[in-house]
């Protein structure tokens, strides 16, 4: 097996993932994965041309690892870090477009501190909650290849696993997010219902004791058109923060 942190093939990548004892380790050793070549080559490529409105920022370019409240009650779960967004900073949906919907969602929501996240020091946190994603890396054209989604699905395994003492419920954001949720709660033990689910906005489950909330993903080509208002998302994340008893 690779050194911790080192993963080199999925089964390094599953055996790493599962010998973590806590969220931090976890955290620590999924940010040194490199099991995906063209994930780890299109992640470093990007960090290392940037984008002329962030001249000057040294982007992370590694694995982005999840963020919030150790004993999340709820998990927000997306794709994968933008390009630059998550791929720069370091934190997930921190400093993109989608990112600024989420956390202002989460805020009016009272699950945020403060509506906009833009740096993994500018004092964001999260009550009850944990944002995470499916695939760890930025993918080319924010499509990770079924392969690259394998192998990536371990440390989510062991995030949920992590979280599953006080985890109530998961806010799916977008199908990718929903069909991920699914598969993860399966891989833990949980029957899923028949027929499978199929994601809409609203869509709602219950797998195993946890509630399964579909909402549409806070993208630019949803928000620019109006296919994800902010009356939407707030409705969505309230009905998730209620199945994980987050509201009064």
């Amino acid at each position: 097996m690779s050194p911790p942190g080192r993963a080199g093939d999925p089964y390094d990548v599953a055996s790493i993932a599962a010998g973590a004892v806590d969220l931090a380790m976890l955290d620590a050793r999924m940010t040194g994965c490199r099991a995906c070549p063209r994930l780890v080559a299109w992640r470093e490529q990007v960090a290392a041309r940037g984008r002329r409105s962030f001249a000057g920022q040294t982007y992370w370019g590694r694995p982005v690892p999840g963020f919030g409240d150790p004993a999340a009650r709820l998990l927000v779960l997306g794709l994968a870090p933008a390009a630059h967004g998550g791929n720069r900073t370091g934190r997930v949906f921190t400093g993109d477009r989608s990112g600024d919907w989420l956390f202002a969602g989460l805020h009016r929501a009272g699950l945020a501190n403060q509506p906009s996240s833009v740096s993994r020091d500018d004092g964001l946190t999260l009550a009850g909650v944990r944002v995470s994603a499916a695939v760890r890396c930025a993918p080319p054209g924010n499509t990770p290849s079924p392969e690259e989604r394998d192998t990536c699905a371990a440390w989510l395994d062991r995030e949920v696993e992590l979280l599953r003492p006080t985890l109530r419920a998961v806010l799916a954001l977008g199908g990718f997010a929903w069909r991920a949720g699914l598969a993860v709660l399966a891989r833990a033990g949980a029957r899923l219902p028949r027929p499978r689910p199929d994601f809409g906005h609203e869509s709602v489950c219950q797998v195993g004791g946890v509630t399964l909330v579909g909402c549409f993903h806070p993208s630019q080509q949803n928000t620019f058109t109006g296919r994800l208002t902010e009356a939407m998302l707030d409705s969505a994340i309230v009905r998730a923060a209620e199945a994980a008893g987050l509201t009064s």
